[in-house]
């Protein structure tokens, strides 16, 4: 191997949006963010999580009341 090319590497923080915490090594400078991670995951802990992330869910649901008011406000007008 040659001397100098390989990346050092140092203990990092790896944290979890649950709030677990642990410590490894890696090359990456800093701290580093999880949004989920083996502690709050749904295949290791065996119950279901909704995991909404960027507001998918909420913009959804939005989207399809937004529908049914449009296909009432039809049906209301079609009938008059």
């Amino acid at each position: 191997m040659k001397a100098g090319i390989h990346p050092a590497y140092t203990p990092v923080k790896v944290i979890c949006a649950c709030g677990s915490q642990f410590e490894t090594r890696s090359s990456h400078k800093g701290d580093i963010r999880l949004e989920i991670c083996s502690a709050c995951h749904p295949f290791f802990t065996g119950k279901q999580k909704l995991i909404d992330t960027e507001g998918r869910v909420d913009r959804f649901q939005k989207k399809l009341l937004k529908s049914a008011a449009i296909k009432a406000a039809r049906e209301t007008a079609s009938s008059n």
